[in-house]
């Protein structure tokens, strides 16, 4: 298995500045992010294609930006390659990357390509923000809500272990990035963050920064709340922005889930970490 949730945030102190604890680093105006994609810890060759692995690598590190209100620029690719892949794979992997890519405006500028035993990707995205979104800035008395609906991640890993198929329109494989509604109502937000380890995780995290709790306004069943790889977006803002953000999310389609408002109430995540290495 992957490092559990605990042992990865052990490490991560261990490292203790200013510029570590939200989705990217912040320095200035520029927003710095990073992420690795390895085979056999987030995906599976057999579960995907090669333009699908470049094409949720570039999501799933996309995805940090948006989360801080940044727009992404420049992308740095390191790819670490099995000595079989063939130049057909090769270009399928690198149509990926540059589909994206154009998708976003993003350049890519460089990285390193090296020999594996298996195909592991590292991306880092260099993004650009007036106003980021933090963590940090939730607020006692926040509205916390979600964005589209969870839980279709798990159901669908599940099915890929039990050696079905899922449809390509599946979240697994086809993540759905939420970067007009954050830019639209990033104003309003008082935090953010995306959510690739699970609501119930990724809460843990945001409450955990904030030193804060919460009061939960729904039951939330485990299969919702432990589903990974959702990359949809945690955000929390005053009450009084309730009617304006509800508003700005039915302008872009994009399902609102309010769930939850911030207090001292303590909070247990109730998760283990979702990645998998069989």
């Amino acid at each position: 298995m992957e490092l559990n949730l605990n042992l990865e945030n052990y490490f991560i102190s261990l490292f203790n500045n200013k510029y570590i604890g939200d989705d990217a680093a912040v320095i200035g105006e520029y927003i710095y992010s990073k992420d690795a994609f390895f085979e056999n810890v987030h995906f599976k060759k057999s579960w995907m294609s090669y333009y699908q692995i470049a094409v949720k690598s570039m999501y799933v590190n996309i995805s940090d930006a948006i989360a801080m209100n940044a727009k992404p620029k420049y992308a740095l690719l390191s790819v670490a390659m099995p000595s079989s892949i063939t130049k057909a794979q090769m270009q399928e992997l690198a149509q990926g990357f540059i589909d994206v890519a154009e998708k976003f405006n993003i350049k890519i500028i460089g990285g390193d390509t090296i020999s594996n035993t298996k195909l592991d990707i590292t991306i880092t995205i260099i993004s650009k923000s007036k106003k980021p979104l933090l963590i940090s800035g939730m607020r006692k008395g926040d509205l916390i809500a979600y964005t589209g609906s969870l839980g279709g991640s798990k159901k669908d890993l599940k099915k890929l272990f039990n050696g079905g198929k899922i449809n390509t329109k599946s979240k697994f494989v086809n993540i759905k990035l939420r970067d007009t509604f954050i830019y639209n109502v990033s104003r309003y937000l008082n935090s953010g963050m995306d959510i690739p380890d699970g609501l119930f995780s990724d809460l843990d995290k945001l409450l955990k920064v904030t030193k804060t709790g919460v009061k939960f306004l729904q039951d939330i069943s485990k299969d919702v709340g432990c589903s990974g790889e959702e990359y949809e977006m945690l955000i929390s803002f005053s009450p009084r922005d309730k009617k304006t953000i509800i508003r700005r999310a039915a302008q872009s389609r994009t399902a609102l889930n309010i769930f939850a408002i911030n207090n001292r109430k303590k909070y247990t995540n109730r998760c283990k970490s979702h990645h998998f290495k069989r």
